[in-house]
């Protein structure tokens, strides 16, 4: 009988990550698993079919190989065991055991990260950091106060109430984990008693209460190099949290947010912002001044400019923090119509309009050309 694709027998997708992988093969092999099902040979075998699906697509070689060759990459008898096949030969339940009691592991409360002396790194923490437009182009340094578990002072992080100390395991006898019969196969669980860390304190800490690690806030100061932008992120080593049993403490990353600003708007490297100008300036022409970063800066409006046109001022906008290269600075310029009018302009406008439309197409083209595609799309 012809194999299935291995995608489908775990129903994932051809690009589902390796969780799902683990998930789907869980469900499977819980509910297919002879032990479950004796004397069921159909569960047995679909146990089977997922167990070689899953060993294949969790394994990064394997599962290429499969994708390109299908099951002829996998076959060390297709001559594709350069593609990251095996080698021939039956494989012992030492091998499923690894494959298989990952899973259970994760079941019973234990992950890789669980086994051995029970060291572990300190979990990374995050901390977002707003800054102004100006903060974050110049550079800056901030003072943050992080909340985070530190090694507790009074047993320096061992757990133990001073003057004691902990004490091996005897459960695993100081290994960190038990290894528990499952029918015809064993697999390894986190110790129960010393919940992995190989050792027990007969009289803990009353400041931690056993934990060696303790609750508080730190305050640090942060330099912000000039040019970041919207979530970048700052990495401060050793700042996270503490970690377990003498293990390294994690990271802090501090990532940028910016506020909004009243005038500009960022995109990368450049800046750009929308001025107003009179209907004389921009008829006529003329001469404005506008907002930079560093000041001010003046641009000169050609006559018959319209709303839209954009001016751009080089050099003028950020200098990105990697990258050599400033940013410049678009101006968007945006025709205001005069309000409050009073009687003298409106007699002065009427008189303006009736000039223009003695001769419409010279004095107002885009509208003109609007009018004709009208004419056009109606026949």
């Amino acid at each position: 009988m012809a194999k299935r694709d291995y995608y489908t027998v775990l129903g994932v997708n051809r690009d589902a990550a390796d969780e799902d992988i683990k998930k789907s093969y869980r469900k499977l092999a819980m509910k297919f698993h002879p032990d479950r099902n004796p004397d069921d040979k159909s569960a047995e075998e679909k146990f089977k079919e997922a167990k070689e699906a899953y060993e294949i697509l969790t394994d990064a070689k394997k599962r290429a190989a499969y994708d390109q060759f299908g099951h002829a990459g996998v076959d060390p008898s297709a001559g594709f065991a350069g593609a990251g096949a095996r080698g021939a030969g039956p494989e012992g339940f030492g091998g499923f055991a690894d494959a298989f009691g990952d899973i259970f592991g994760e079941i019973f409360g234990q992950g890789r990260g669980g086994r051995g002396n029970g060291v572990f790194r300190g979990a990374d923490l995050r901390y977002n950091l707003e800054l102004s437009l100006e903060e974050a182009a110049r550079g800056t340094e901030a003072r943050i106060r992080v909340p985070t578990m530190e090694a507790c002072g009074t047993c320096t992080g061992s757990g133990a109430k001073p003057g004691t100390q902990a004490k091996t395991c005897p459960t695993c006898h100081g290994r960190g984990e038990v290894r528990v019969s499952q029918g015809f196969f064993s697999i390894q669980q986190t110790c129960p008693n010393c919940h992995g860390t190989g050792k027990v304190i007969p009289e803990p800490c009353t400041t931690c209460e056993g934990a060696g690690r303790v609750r508080k806030h730190k305050t640090l100061s942060v330099k912000i190099p000039a040019g970041v932008d919207q979530d970048d992120r700052i990495r401060l080593t050793g700042e996270g949290e503490a970690g377990v049993n003498g293990g390294p403490a994690g990271d802090l990353y501090v990532v940028v947010q910016l506020k909004p600003h009243a005038v500009f708007q960022r995109e990368g490297a450049d800046l750009h912002c929308e001025m107003p100008i009179s209907f004389g300036t921009a008829a006529l022409g003329g001469e404005i001044e506008i907002p930079t970063l560093d000041g001010h800066a003046k641009v000169k409006i050609p006559p018959e400019t319209q709303t839209g046109q954009v001016f751009r001022l080089r050099n003028k906008g950020i200098k990105p923090v990697r990258g050599s290269v400033t940013g410049d600075l678009y101006c968007h310029v945006a025709v205001e119509t005069p309000v409050k009018l009073t009687a003298t302009q409106k007699d002065l406008l009427r008189e303006f309009e009736a000039i223009n439309q003695q001769d419409p197409a010279a004095h107002s083209p885009k509208q003109k050309s609007f009018f004709d595609k009208l004419k056009e799309f109606f026949g």
